[in-house]
């Protein structure tokens, strides 16, 4: 019987072989999704499983897509579409729906579209024209990557997790069928909880890489200890639910915790500065950074909700 995917973590084979691009990273996730079933399992193993820090991220994000997304494809890598030129707040998207006989047509621009170049299915966020008026509404659209209208083009790589590729996709009269609108609200049902969802998943996955990272590189046991610690909290608020304040509260000192952990990795890493894991953890480890403000703000409102202002 298959441990639990700590259990894994602290027993399975800690090297990792080279994994040079989005293809052979891919094989690998596919080959832990079929024995990983849950999404933050998944997380966690591939995660695990992964040869460096940006495929870890790819994992966990991900795992984050089909834990809010269950009818995404198993097969095929999948990308949410939410950010435009002025931002990804519902305000700033100018992406539009407009009913057409017995679908819709949508229209519009992303950038910033994470493994965009090689995705297979994109989830849109784009404005219901019809229903909105002062207060813009949300819906999300399912594209296929073959559709008529769909322009996808690479952007240029970023300068930390480089071998994760983003694209800008640019949508004209793009044909969508009434099931290709997901059922509510796009932004309260989707957009939003996602921020939480890829949190819990990209974290894991980044911890659980660290994990294996310090059982080859036989770093102090007690920070091992400490990492399956924060892997088991992941877990456990995964299952919470995504939109209440106390998941918000506890997943802020969780990441707290991991902050500490990460601090911690530099003395480890520097005494393997040659090791080639090494340099690619110094360039990457600014992903951690990413949209914490974002999530300062979002712990305030935890706390405010949690007092009844």
């Amino acid at each position: 019987m298959r441990d639990d995917p700590i259990g894994f973590a602290l027993k399975a084979d800690c090297a990792a072989a080279e994994c040079a691009g989005v293809a052979a990273w891919w094989l690998r996730y596919r080959e832990a999704a079929r024995i990983w079933r849950n999404p933050m399992d998944l997380a966690i193993a591939a995660g695990f499983a992964a040869d460096r820090l940006a495929w870890a991220f790819a994992s966990g994000y991900q795992a984050a897509l089909h834990a809010l997304f269950p009818s995404a494809p198993e097969n095929r890598i999948a990308a949410l579409c939410l950010t435009e030129a002025e931002g990804n707040h519902p305000k700033a998207i100018r992406s539009t729906l407009e009913r057409r006989f017995s679908g819709w047509l949508l229209n519009g621009s992303k950038r910033w579209t994470t493994l965009g170049p090689d995705g297979a299915v994109f989830f849109v966020a784009a404005r219901d024209e019809a229903r909105s008026g002062e207060r813009v509404s949300i819906r999300i659209a399912r594209i296929e990557s073959n559709s008529p209208g769909l322009r996808v083009e690479p952007m240029p790589a970023t300068r930390f997790v480089p071998e994760v590729p983003h694209a800008q996709l640019t949508f004209e009269d793009v044909e969508v069928p009434e099931d290709g609108l997901l059922p509510g609200d796009g932004y309260a049902d989707y957009v939003k909880p996602f921020r939480t969802v890829e949190d819990l998943h990209v974290h894991a996955a980044a911890i659980a890489y660290l994990v294996r990272e310090a059982r080859r590189l036989a770093w102090p046991r007690g920070w091992v200890e400490r990492g399956a610690a924060l892997l088991h909290a992941l877990r456990a608020l995964s299952a919470d639910d995504s939109s209440s304040a106390a998941t918000h509260v506890a997943l802020a000192g969780a990441l707290a915790t991991g902050s500490d952990l990460i601090d911690e990795t530099e003395g480890f890493w520097s005494r393997a500065a040659t090791d080639p894991a090494s340099s690619r953890w110094q360039r990457d480890k600014a992903l951690f950074g990413v949209a914490s403000q974002a999530r300062a703000q979002r712990t305030l409102r935890a706390w405010e909700r949690l007092s009844g202002r």
